[in-house]
């Protein structure tokens, strides 16, 4: 309900002076948080051993690939990456759709061979990592660095809760690390160089680094976030007040719609917005622990790095305390593909939910 009201109060100035109807962005947000509680709904009632079928989640995850491919090819580019499949209502991002996937996919691989995991790590667990690198190198090359990042935090947070053992997962972190620094960063630079990745994801560097020094280029994002954070301070200018949402601020209903909310309602509305998604990651994770059995818990698990990585970003991107990656903020902003995503890895935990309660009533039975 946030969502929707604050995606209309940073969108509907804006469209009204780009000649359009100043309620679009309310109608289509309204539309996707409706479709979201119907997915939440399905996925609730869905029996999720539907998703531990072999041939099922091959395939979706084979889908993924495909539609990250394609998207590359001859997908849409909006703000310099081709990440967007035009399905005319509604645009699809197969980068979004690639989180939940990898969450059902490493769930079922990694709980199938979960004493493996343990004694041969690497030999259970190259297939399926060398799959899910696919398909974050498919999305860095779109490219969302972003999302990329995103769903390598997935990766790796369910890779720990696999049943690896501490030396090995100290281990493995190190070697990513390695790979980033010798491997991945010399790949991005040529990258850079050569045009693939563009030149305005360098200059976000630069303005995270130097944010005032560039407000007239590639700082002006970052000047304009503080300028509303400032402005709101602890209690807001009030919901629809807001200066820098009237094109100074960069896609203010879905990037940097936490610096509309700070700057209309103040730093006291972020925080309560903030501890209530503290409070949903918190349960998932407490639901992973208390799980039964080993694919429920990887499951609470990648779902909670999902809403934690990305809100980390986000805020993190707003605030100048990491560089912007124009990351969604979960259940707020504007989005077809991002919320009905997080709608379905919430259905996938509140069936685990279901799940526990029932067998927790049948044992006391």
């Amino acid at each position: 309900m946030v969502g929707i009201v604050m995606v209309y109060s940073a969108s509907a100035d804006i469209a009204n002076q780009n000649g359009g109807s100043p309620t679009a962005y309310l109608v289509k947000q309204t539309i996707y948080v409706v479709l979201g509680l119907f997915v939440v709904w399905f996925m609730t009632a869905v029996n999720l051993q539907i998703f531990q079928n072999s041939k099922v989640i091959f395939g979706m995850t084979m889908i993924t690939l495909l539609a990250l491919v394609y998207v590359k090819v001859f997908g849409q580019a909006i703000n310099g990456a081709q990440g967007w499949i035009n399905l005319g209502f509604m645009n699809i991002q197969p980068a979004e759709v690639c989180k939940i996937v990898l969450i059902l996919y490493l769930a079922r691989m990694f709980s199938h061979k979960e004493h493996e995991m343990s004694n041969h790590f690497w030999g259970a667990a190259i297939s399926p990592l060398l799959l899910s690198a696919a398909l974050v190198v498919l999305i860095v090359i779109q490219p969302d660095l972003g999302g990329a990042v995103i769903n390598s935090a997935i990766i790796l947070i369910m890779m720990l809760a696999s049943g690896i053992s501490w030396k090995k997962g100290v281990t493995t972190i190190f070697g990513l690390f390695f790979f980033f620094v010798a491997v991945l960063m010399p790949i991005l630079s040529k990258l850079a160089a050569s045009g693939a990745i563009k030149g305005y994801k360098i200059q976000r560097i630069i303005a995270f680094i130097n944010p005032f020094g560039t407000a007239q280029g590639a700082g002006s994002q970052l000047v304009n976030s503080y300028y509303a954070l400032s402005n709101g301070g602890i209690f807001g200018v009030g919901l629809g007040n807001s200066i820098q949402k009237m094109g100074y601020l960069p896609e203010p209903n879905t990037d940097f719609i936490m610096a509309v909310i700070g700057e209309e309602l103040g730093l006291v509305a972020v925080v309560v917005i903030l501890v209530l998604l503290a409070i949903i990651v918190a349960r998932t994770i407490w639901l992973g622990v208390r799980a039964d059995d080993a694919y429920s818990s990887l499951l609470c698990y990648g779902v909670a790095t999902f809403i934690s990585i990305e809100t980390l970003f986000n805020v993190g991107g707003v605030t100048g305390i990491l560089p912007i990656t124009g990351v969604t903020f979960p259940f707020i902003s504007y989005g077809g593909s991002s919320m009905l995503v997080l709608c379905m890895g919430l259905g996938c935990v509140l069936n685990v939910s279901a799940v526990h309660t029932r067998s927790r009533v049948l044992e006391g039975i």
